[in-house]
Formats: C-alpha cells, structure tokens, sequence
C-alpha cells in the first residue's frame, strides 16, 4: 500500500553534520505534495526548472544551483529513502541533472529529476536513459528497510534493459537495498564473478547473463489492492457467455484480496470439456489482477529440467521455462496459466515436471538451476486447466480450488454463434451484418451438426466457413448478400 510520511523518518543526521532526515515511501510517483526530496528554500525561492549537481556526497546533504549570479548551495532537508543511493550516485559522477519542483511551506519540492546533456560530468553508465530507467524502477519498488547504507514525463526508461557490467553495477549501487536480501547477496557474489579473473571466461559470461536476467525483473512487494466485484464481472461477461455459476465462484475466490490484499493461498484449476472457455477465463482473471501473464504448456513439458533450467556447469546452459517466464513478464508478480495439468504427471526425462510445479505453487520459492537463487514466488497467481481432474495427483489437487466448467447447451451455443463468433468473423473480413443473413432454421441446424463436440471451438469454425463462402458469392457472383438456410447450410458445412 502506498505510504507517505514526513513525519515517518528514519534517521536524523544534523548531529553528525548531514542536514536532511529520510523518510519511508512507496508512492508509484512524486508530486509536490508528495516529493522524492525537499530543499532549503528560506534564504532563496528555486525556479519551477532549476539544473545543478548534487554536493557534498560523503554526507549527501547538499544540491549545487548553476544560477545567473552563479553557483548557490542549498542544504538536502529531506529525502525518499528509495532515493538515496540514486542521489550519492548523481553526484560521485558529478552529472548534471535538471529538477523540477515547487516552493513550499517546508521547502522547495522536487517531484522530477532529469539528467542533462552539458557539463563535464562523465556518466558511469553508458547506455541512454539510464537515470529514467533508475526513476522509474525505484518508484515502482517498495520502500527499503529501515537500514539505509551509506553508500511531466518527457522521456521513457522502460525500453533500457541491463546488460553490461558497468550498468549492472550502477543499479546495484543505486537500488540494491530495494531488493529482496537473498537477491541483493546473490547480485555481489555473481558480480564478483562476472569481474573476477580467476575464473574461466564461461563462467564469467554465464555470471553476467544470470545478473542481466535478474536485474531487469521488477522485484515487486505481494500487496495487491482491492478488487470492484463489479468490474471483474464485467471483465467475465466480455470474455464468456453464460456460465452464471462459474463467474460468481471465480469473484468468491478472488475477492478475497480485499480483505488480506495478499493473493488467495490457492489457485484456480478449471476443469471442463475442450472448447469450453478455460482459456479465456484464466485471460479475463489475469486481466482483473491487472497481472501480465504466461502460460506453461504440460503436455509439452516432459523433463523437469525445462521448468528448472540446467546447471551452469554445462557450456550450452540456460534457465529454465519458469524463470524466462519471469524474464519476459520483466516483474515478479505474474499469473501462471498452466495447460493440461493432467498431462504433468506423464514425464519422460529424469524426473517428474508435477514435482516442480509443487514448488512453484507452494508460494515458498522457487530455484532455477541456472540462476542459484531462490526466486520468491509470493506474488505468482496459479490458474491450470484441464480436460480430466482424475488424472491429477492429489498433492497438485490441493493446491488449487477447483471449478468444474460445464459445456453450452444447445440454446447457449446458438446465442454464442449468432451474437459473438459470427459478428467478430464478419467484421475481420469486412462483411456487413447484412451481407450474410443466417435464417432461424440454418441457425439451429449449424448447432445440430456440432452437436456431439464440447465447446464452441467448431461452431467458431463454423462461422469462419460461412462468412468465407458468402464473402466469395458476393465477390465471384456479385450478389447483394448471402442468406443462408437450413440446406444450405447442410450442404456446406456436413
């Protein structure tokens, strides 16, 4: 949950000579109402735009104005504990920075700071957009904890990835403490590695690929805020039809986050026939946990070492399905749509894959043979799918609540045809709703053909061949439209 208190400082330095106090934040972005520092501003009112250097950086406490009359200091009153090894960082390389603020009551508040291109500062980092990439990161951290080492958007970080040595270095300095501890050690130790010339140059390449993965996922805190009941079924309806009872059991597991604002301790399996809508379920919860997600395909996952990764003691070694998975999401918190559970058991290799899953989705942590560290795994959502539950052992069962999906009846498959799966085809090919008229008769004979298939992956099938073939009578035949009977329909489809 986002906190903001002045008052909530960690540390008072003026008796040692610092001036400025720390105080705990986690807001997702700087206001003047909410700044990530204050600056002295009783002597001297700052300009809305004013550029500089941070000072003083054995005690971080002051801020250098480059003004018309020259250059005026300011004293560092308070700071966002999640910013003050970016600050030390800033001013050790002497770069250049523009900030903007506003003059208050309690002193000038910065809400922005932007690097900028003139001055003899060297950057430490080369990669562009470095210092937004930082911004960005620590405002989507949580504040750190109460030990604090002594050491108007105009541009985007979020393209920059972490990839050379000097860059990963530069974040550790500036961001390390908002990293989970067991993270932050295994940071140095492979940093010490990837620099060290005592070992050989794979082992160095494999230490700084495992930092580069690592460094670019958001390490998020599992607080998650409350869920509208009525936005998350309105989510359910645009993605299913019908099924009343299995939308309300979803919201009845995953309203519960308003309550503890921590993700429900098990996960969704869903259990139905083909075609059902399983898929677009576990989309439409990803979608309401406002999650990025990624699915894991079962039933081609038959070694557990595709889940774990392999070790790196092998020259072709790489992570494994799972930790790229929180690569490609690039944060922690994620939903894991996992397909055809019932096919985990069936491994080949050495091994069983359901035994991996179990420790993914016991929340405790998971550990990736390439990356030899325990991964947390608290903000991960499970949702599986699977066609026969009896074919799930039971521990993989009692991680998950289970919601059995009924196949449409024949009424629902009829409403489903003629309101969703034909009208998303007709407007993919450009056809007007008048171009191709469906009678009542072809309408229930096109839900008979398909009446011994589950789901509604045929009838959908159905549609795509219909639209296609009026689409060619009126280009080859230049008819008006198509109007399509029973026979006809019978003749085309059986």
């Amino acid at each position: 949950m986002p906190v903001f208190d002045f008052n909530n400082t960690l540390e008072e330095n003026t008796a040692s000579g610092c001036t400025y106090t720390i105080f705990q934040s986690s807001e997702p972005a700087a206001s003047p109402e909410k700044p990530i520092l204050v600056l002295d501003n009783h002597m001297q009112k700052w300009k809305y735009h004013s550029c500089g250097v941070f000072t003083n950086q054995s005690r971080r406490t002051a801020f250098e104005f480059s003004t018309e009359e020259g250059t005026v200091c300011a004293d560092i009153l308070r700071v966002d504990a999640r910013f003050v090894n970016l600050l030390r960082w800033l001013g050790e390389n002497h770069i250049n920075v523009r900030l903007s603020g506003d003059n208050r009551e309690e002193g000038y508040a910065v809400y922005k700071i932007r690097e900028i291109a003139y001055g003899g500062g060297k950057k430490l980092s080369a990669e562009d957009g470095f210092l937004q990439f930082m911004m960005e990161r620590l405002f989507a951290s949580s504040a750190p904890g109460e030990e604090i080492e002594d050491e108007d958007k105009e541009e985007d970080g979020d393209d920059m990835k972490l990839t050379s040595l000097q860059s990963i270095t530069d974040f550790m300095t500036c961001a390390g403490r908002t990293l989970p501890d067991n993270i932050r050690l295994w940071a140095r130790r492979n940093l010490a590695v990837a620099r060290s010339n005592e070992v050989s140059p794979e082992e160095r390449r494999h230490a700084q690929r495992a930092l580069s993965i690592m460094m670019n996922i958001q390490w998020k805190n599992n607080y998650f805020e409350a869920i509208d009941p009525r936005e998350a079924r309105k989510i359910l309806d645009e993605e299913l039809y019908g099924m009343e009872r299995v939308k309300q059991r979803i919201i009845e597991t995953i309203i519960q986050i308003n309550r503890t604002h921590t993700l429900p301790a098990y996960g969704l399996l869903l259990v139905g026939p083909a075609g059902t809508g399983k898929s677009q379920i576990a989309y439409a919860v990803a979608r309401i946990l406002k999650l990025p997600w990624t699915t894991l395909d079962m039933s081609s996952i038959n070694d557990p070492e595709q889940l774990t990764g392999s070790s790196r003691i092998y020259a072709n070694a790489k992570p494994g399905i799972i930790m790229d998975a929180f690569s490609m999401a690039g944060e922690s918190n994620l939903v894991f749509i996992i397909n055809e559970l019932d096919k985990a058991a069936s491994g080949k290799g050495n091994g069983n894959p359901a035994d991996v899953l179990l420790t993914l989705l016991d929340n405790l942590g998971f550990t990736d043979n390439y990356m030899e560290c325990m991964i947390p795994t608290a903000g991960v959502y499970p949702i599986a799918t699977a066609n026969d539950k009896e074919a799930i052992s039971a521990p993989l069962m009692s991680r998950f609540a289970v919601i059995d999906i009924p196949d449409y009846t024949f009424e629902e498959k009829k409403i489903i045809f003629s309101r969703f799966a034909l009208p998303k085809v007709l407007k993919r090919m450009s056809l007007k709703e008048e171009e191709c008229i469906i009678k009542e008769d072809a309408l229930d004979e096109i839900v008979r053909l398909y009446s011994n298939t589950s789901g509604i992956r045929d009838l959908e099938q159905a549609a795509e061949h219909i639209a296609a073939n009026a689409l060619y009578q009126i280009e080859a035949d230049h008819v008006a439209s198509v109007t399509f009977d029973a026979e006809m329909v019978r003749n085309l489809l059986a």
